[in-house]
């Protein structure tokens, strides 16, 4: 059974950064995605930024140049750096692993509030 562990959550100003951390346990099949989604109250679900165990990465346009992506493929850990914070980026965030076949992984969500 997999398992996702998701941190880094929390309160900042505008323009301020935050780093949310993502942990994978279990049977993980080498070869996926890792990624965050965020959904906003009233709005839907959306792809913030995805990365593949090969390193190609993917962003919603309206993070590219702020948020960056990274993983460690060693310890199933995925992370997304995100700077120049604005309000319209508070949600709740995801961390998600999808396995292909094998299955579609959910973390429980970490909260990010932007405000002054």
């Amino acid at each position: 059974q997999v398992q996702l562990v998701e941190s880094g959550g929390g309160l900042v100003q505008p323009g301020g950064s935050l780093r949310l951390s993502c942990a994978a346990s279990g049977s993980i099949h080498r070869f996926n995605a890792m990624g965050w989604y965020r959904q906003a109250p009233g709005k839907q679900r959306e792809l913030v930024s995805i990365i593949t165990s090969v390193g190609t990465t993917n962003y919603a346009d309206s993070v590219k140049g702020r948020f960056t992506i990274s993983r460690d493929n060693a310890k199933n850990t995925v992370s997304l750096q995100m700077n120049s914070l604005k309000p319209e980026d508070t949600a709740v965030y995801y961390c998600n692993l999808d396995l292909m076949i094998f299955g579609n992984y959910w973390g429980q969500g970490t909260q990010v509030t932007v405000s002054s």
